[in-house]
């Protein structure tokens, strides 16, 4: 087979935002400039080496000296509120006039999956239905897509190939690009694949979705033993629970030589969750009940998780649940509280100075919804200019601007507050803070399952807890307008 462009020529443009409808902010375009905001040859440069989907590309092209990329807007935000109509229509108006500017031979897009606006419940679809619209009907466009994608049955007509993470916490990013773009080269080569996609009828919280280990483990290593020549890809998708959108819940996507093998295979992995559906149920306990658990854990570092508002969720790092037990409590020992997003706390405490003495409440800075605010007392053990380079496995390599942040003590308890809203789910992230973790006892942290990448092995005990926020564990008590209620999987049962 024969390119069908002696030097192919792609355009690239990547919108990496996952939404939480529940969260009690919009997420501006500011979010997005703040964390990822990239194009051209800066683009390949700022993330070459990194382990990241433009991490992943920048390898791929370095193979292939004959390729050419022009890489448009990429941009990535920290999962939060619904992103606004604005800086959606920023960004796609950017890539809109790239995409228009000249023929390419072919197209990758670096998506989510589970990105919505304030308007859109279905972000991701339409931008594949506006790029279609542009590039025509018979230029290659492939798509990579992160793990708790909510995947509408109508990305298989506008796609030439796609594929996702296979790990969860997710370490893999560059290697889904890279899957992608191998997709695309197939098919500039002239082979054309078929897409099936098969959805599960039920929306499932991931917490029982790792990769190490559990039900979603077992149907990866299933997909990945179905994969062949003729099946060169089998995706499969958990959702994203918390983003109401009409097609949310888990996903099988696969890309074969006909249509027939590509629907079989993705209907078969749909049954193999559907087998397991009883085990992806969750019950956790009160942070009460949860910090007694932890201080009587085994020696060593002990996690203590509130993954009801973790960022990485789309929480708002507000809820007051968790600080109030462990203040209330007065944990006997070291103990560290990450993080809360409050730049009116960092700059109070840089106007009280290193050592100062600081009240003032804390949390339900954004909203009482999830409950009152938190009287605090204390001093000022730290200041920082909030920039680090994440350590990994997850992002390894890439740079993590917080703005300003302070560690705020009380007794054995230090508070983290940070200017800009960025998952404490990194080494990295207590480097910055003079925090040695080998002296640490409680690690309280608004966080779930991606902190495990880094932790998992540093802590004698992982211990989750529920509390009220956006990404709380009850689903059925959410407002949801697009995901039928027969869909929300019942809690604290099979299912």
């Amino acid at each position: 087979m024969r390119f069908t462009a002696p030097m192919p020529h792609i355009a690239v443009a990547r919108l990496w935002f996952e939404a939480n409808s529940f969260a009690p902010e919009t997420t501006p375009l500011d979010a997005f400039q703040g964390r990822e905001w990239v194009a051209g040859d800066a683009a390949r440069q700022q993330f070459r080496g990194t382990a990241t989907e433009l991490g992943g590309l920048d390898a791929f092209l370095a193979e292939r000296p004959d390729w050419r990329a022009t890489i448009l807007r990429c941009t990535a935000a920290q999962p939060g509120g619904p992103m606004t109509d604005a800086a959606f229509a920023t960004w796609w108006e950017e890539v809109a006039a790239g995409l228009a500017a000249q023929r390419y031979d072919g197209v990758y897009l670096s998506l989510h999956g589970a990105c919505l606006t304030e308007t859109d419940p279905e972000a991701d679809l339409t931008i594949l239905r506006l790029a279609r619209g542009i590039i025509g009907p018979d230029t290659p466009m492939v798509a990579s897509f992160d793990f708790h994608a909510n995947i509408s049955p109508q990305v298989a007509g506008l796609l030439d190939g796609a594929s996702a993470y296979r790990s969860y916490p997710h370490t893999d990013m560059a290697d889904a690009a890279w899957r992608a773009l191998r997709l695309l080269e197939m098919r500039l080569q002239g082979r054309r694949l078929h897409a099936g996609i098969a959805k599960l009828p039920r929306v499932l919280h991931s917490f029982h979705m790792r990769s190490a280990e559990g039900p979603m483990a077992e149907v990866w290593s299933i997909a990945q033993a179905m994969e062949n020549p003729q099946l060169p890809d089998a995706s499969i998708f958990g959702g994203f629970a918390w983003g109401d959108s009409p097609w949310a819940g888990p996903t099988a996507f696969c890309w074969a030589d006909s249509a027939e093998e590509a629907r079989g295979a993705a209907r078969a992995l749909v049954r193999e969750m559907q087998a397991r559906i009883a085990r992806f149920a969750v019950a956790l306990p009160p942070p009460d009940l949860a910090l007694r658990t932890a201080l009587a854990a085994p020696p060593g570092l002990v996690a203590l998780l509130d993954p009801a508002d973790n960022p990485l969720s789309g929480g708002a790092c507000d809820t007051p649940g968790l600080l109030r037990a462990l203040l209330e409590a007065g944990p006997p020992v070291e103990t560290v509280f990450a993080f809360l997003h409050d730049p009116a706390a960092v700059e109070a405490a840089r106007a009280a100075g290193a050592g100062g003495a600081i009240t003032r409440d804390l949390c339900a800075r954004t909203t009482n919804a999830f409950g009152p605010p938190v009287p605090f007392t204390g001093i000022v053990e730290r200041l920082t200019d909030g920039r680090f380079r994440n350590h990994g496995p997850m992002e390894a390599g890439t740079r993590v601007e917080l703005g300003p942040t302070a560690v705020l003590r009380a007794g054995a308890l230090r508070v983290i507050v940070t200017s800009r809203k960025e998952a404490a789910v990194d080494p990295g992230f207590f480097v910055l803070h003079g925090i040695e973790l080998s002296g640490v006892r409680l690690l309280a942290n608004k966080a779930k399952n991606h902190f495990r990448a880094a932790f998992t092995e540093r802590c004698s005990a992982i211990i989750e807890c529920d509390t009220p926020g956006p990404a709380a564990l009850d689903l059925a008590g959410l407002p949801f307008r697009h995901v039928p209620r027969a869909r929300l999987h019942a809690v604290r049962d099979g299912g």
